[in-house]
Formats: C-alpha cells, structure tokens, sequence
C-alpha cells in the first residue's frame, strides 16, 4: 500500500514508526505548520516532522485542508491509505474520498466515549477505570466513524496524562501494526458507534488547573493527575501560584477547605469539601519540583490557608 500519514505530536511518533517498520511504502507525511514556542517564540517543527525529516521523508505543511490546492497536491500522490493520528487538522470528504482505502483515524478512547481533542485527559477526571485505542474508518463527523479494531487498557490509581498518553500512544502503534494488512486486505468489521452514548473530550484550557478546595479530594486528586504533565494543577499559596504535580486523596478531620490541618514528611494535607488533598510534590514560581517534605524544611505552613 501506498500510505500518506498525517500526526503532529509526540503521541502520532510510535504510529509513524510502526509504518515505516511495516514494509510499505510511507509517501509522504502532512502535520501541522512549524509555530512559534519557548520563551524565544522561535519556530518549532513537530515531533512528526522531526522524525520524518530523519527518515527523509516528503512533509507536506498545509494550514488547510480545505484548499483546493492542497487537495489537489494530495491527490496527486495517489495514496492507497491515509493514517490519521492526533493531526489537529479537519479533513473535508474530498480529502476522505481520495484514497483508494479511505481514511483511518486512531483515537485515544473507547468509542463512542470521549470523542474530540482531550480523551485521555477527560476519561481520568471523570474516574474512568478503563480506556485504550479505537481505530476507525473516518467519515465527516467528529470521531464518529464506526469501529474497525480496538485494544483497552485499564487506568490505574497511580495513571497521570502523561503516564497514560506514553501508554496509549504504545498501543496505537500496536493496533495499526497488527491490523495494517488487514486493512489491505479488507478484512475487518465495522462497528456502527452507538450515538445515544457519545461523549465529547473538549480541548483542555490553562482556568481548569486551579483547584476548587470545596469539591471532594477524590475530585481534586484525580484533577491533578489529569493535568500532569499540562497544564498542572494550582493553588494559590501565600500569593504564588504553587503547581501541584501529585497529590492523593485521604480521610482526615472536617476543616476550612483549603485550610492546612497537618503537614510533615508524608505530605501536606489540604482540608476539602469532603475529605483531604495529601500535597506530595509541589513546585514555586522560580522553583524546581520539590516533595513535600523537602518544601517543608524551609518553610513553616501552620495556619496558611491555600486559595
């Protein structure tokens, strides 16, 4: 098979790689235009990019795929198949419609559930106790295509984003690896997505990171899980905003939410809404990360009350 595949970041890497271990011909890879990043706002190629440069790969950088041009340009490369992981990009059905073999999306959650652009953050706020990876056949819909394979995974206690990102990323490029010749060969089922249980991942934004300390700690500890490695969890701490990167939830006496009840080498406990938030790895402004016993040796926290 002739395979354009479009991705951008870290997570579409493996899947590229399972491609290029696959034995058939990569044409060309399309990802997003290099945008600026860092404090230099200098401009910065994707991680897609990057490993399609080193493979002396065609990259192709459309901020569009609805441009004529585009679509002609792709055309033109008469692909077989089009592989699709977290490109960040819509394609319209003219751009569905031109590879012999259509398009397939590989999509970080168990569909119908969690559709959209944040699925593995938004399946862990929500104390899902599974996830894992659907490969479908992309139609005009939003992740609404029906289900040609999937693999799933159970979210352990200890899971954050990133943990479960790296993980899920692994095993997208296990699922196309095992099924790309199936593919080809025509072989699988699709599954029809049950409408009446889709949910929607929206884009995480930076206003979800500071915690509401009158919500449950099993609540919050699951927040800060979610948004590690970004945005991370906050709070408001003698006027910083302190970064909370791990954090668990435990049984303790009623307080002030946000009030400080105990504090030493096992953590700092922040009173909630019902139960406490046990702070164990926390970072200032300036500061490196730091576990909660180590903050505590410079600083006294008695009576301070987190925002």
């Amino acid at each position: 098979m002739r395979i354009v595949f479009a991705g951008t970041p870290d997570f579409s890497v493996p899947v590229l790689q399972a491609l290029l271990d696959s034995g058939h011909p990569v044409i060309a890879v399309y990802t997003q235009p290099d945008r600026p990043a860092g404090r230099g706002r200098k401009l910065a190629t994707s991680p897609v990019k990057q490993l399609a440069l080193r493979r002396n790969l065609p990259v192709y950088q459309p901020r569009s795929l609805k441009d004529p041009d585009a679509q002609q340009q792709l055309a033109q490369l008469e692909p077989d198949l089009m592989v699709v992981v977290a490109y960040g990009l819509i394609l319209p059905s003219a751009v569905l419609a031109l590879p012999r073999l259509g398009c397939v999306n590989l999509h970080a959650s168990l569909l119908p559930r969690w559709r959209g652009a944040a699925p593995i953050q938004r399946a862990l706020l929500a104390g899902d106790r599974e996830t894992g990876v659907c490969l479908m056949q992309m139609e005009a819909g939003l992740d609404s295509g029906p289900v040609l394979a999937e693999v799933r995974t159970a979210i352990e206690d200890g899971d954050t984003g990133g943990s479960l990102h790296d993980r899920l990323s692994r095993l997208a490029a296990d699922l196309l690896g095992r099924h790309l010749d199936d593919l080809e060969r025509g072989i699988l089922k699709p599954e029809k997505q049950d409408e009446s249980r889709a949910t929607y991942a929206r884009k995480l934004d930076k206003s979800e990171a500071a915690l509401d300390w009158r919500l449950a700690a099993d609540q919050l500890e699951r927040q800060v899980r979610a948004f590690n490695p970004w945005p991370v969890a906050q709070a408001r701490y003698q006027g910083q905003v302190m970064r909370i990167w791990d954090a668990k939830a435990i049984d303790c006496k009623r307080g002030a939410p946000g009030s400080i009840l105990a504090a030493g080498k096992l953590g700092i406990d922040v009173a909630c809404g019902t139960g406490c938030l046990r702070l164990l790895t926390i970072q200032l402004p300036g500061g490196k990360r730091l576990s909660a016993a180590d903050f505590l040796n410079a600083r006294s926290v008695d009576g301070v009350v987190l925002e």
